[in-house]
C-alpha cells in the first residue's frame, strides 16, 4: 500500500492559474494590512526572531515589518518582484524565485537563524515541500514565524484558504509543519490589535528540533 498524500491536490488550486510571475510583474508599493495589524506583526517578530541573527524573509516585498530598532546580521528577501525588494530598506540580499514552481531554496543547510512569512502563506501551492526546505536552511532550533490576516488576492489564494476561517487557517499551517517534519510543537496566537476596528493579525510558529 502506498502512502496517501496529506492533502487533496484540489485544495491547492486557484481561480487564477496563470503563471505567478505574470501576476507579480508590476510592483505593488502598498501595505496589505493596516497600521494596527502591521504594528502587531512587528511585535510578533520582535518577540520571536533573534536579534543579531541572519533572517530569511520568505515571499518578501517592499516592507518586511521587522522592528527597525533591532539589529540583524543580515536579512535575505526571497520574493517575486525585484523592484519591490530593492525598495525594502531592511533587506541585505534579494533573491527572485517562484516558490510554487521551485520550492527548493538556493541556500546552504543551517544558513539562517530565523525565517518569517508575512500575510502570504495563503499563496503557497506546495507548502509541505517548502516548509521542509525552510527547516533545512534554518539552524537547529531556529524559529519559522508566519503571520496572516483576512486580506488576500482572492484569485491567487489556494482553494483551501478561501473555504476556511481564521481558526482553520492556523490548523492548516500547523499541518504543514507536521507533514514537513523536523519541527517542535506548533504555537498559534491571535494578535489582533483592535478587534472590529483594525485588520486582524494571527501568528503561527514553530522551532526546529
Amino acid at each position: 500500500m502506498t502512502d496517501q498524500p496529506p492533502f487533496d491536490p484540489s485544495l491547492f488550486r486557484r481561480q487564477d492559474e496563470s503563471p505567478d510571475p505574470l501576476f507579480y510583474t508590476e510592483p505593488r508599493f502598498t501595505v496589505h494590512i493596516d497600521d494596527g495589524a502591521t504594528t502587531a506583526a512587528t511585535a510578533v517578530y520582535r518577540e520571536l526572531l533573534p536579534a543579531g541573527g541572519r533572517l530569511l524573509d520568505l515571499m518578501s516585498s517592499w516592507r518586511s515589518h521587522l522592528p527597525v530598532d533591532v539589529p540583524y546580521a543580515a536579512v535575505t528577501g526571497l520574493g517575486m518582484n525585484p523592484e519591490e525588494m530593492e525598495d525594502n530598506p531592511q533587506l541585505t540580499e534579494i533573491v527572485v524565485q517562484d516558490i510554487n514552481v521551485e520550492p527548493l531554496l538556493p541556500f546552504a543547510d543551517a544558513a539562517f537563524d530565523g525565517a518569517l512569512c508575512t500575510v502570504s502563506v495563503q499563496y503557497m501551492t506546495r507548502p509541505v515541500e517548502l516548509f521542509r526546505e525552510i527547516r533545512r536552511v534554518l539552524r537547529g532550533d531556529a524559529p519559522f514565524v508566519l503571520t496572516y490576516s483576512n486580506r488576500c488576492f482572492p484569485t491567487k489564494a489556494i482553494a483551501a484558504w478561501m473555504m476556511t476561517d481564521e481558526r482553520q487557517h492556523a490548523s492548516m499551517i500547523a499541518t504543514y509543519f507536521k507533514e514537513s517534519g523536523g519541527w517542535s510543537e506548533v504555537s498559534a496566537a491571535d494578535r489582533s490589535p483592535n478587534p472590529g476596528r483594525s485588520d486582524p493579525l494571527f501568528a503561527v510558529w514553530a522551532r526546529g528540533r
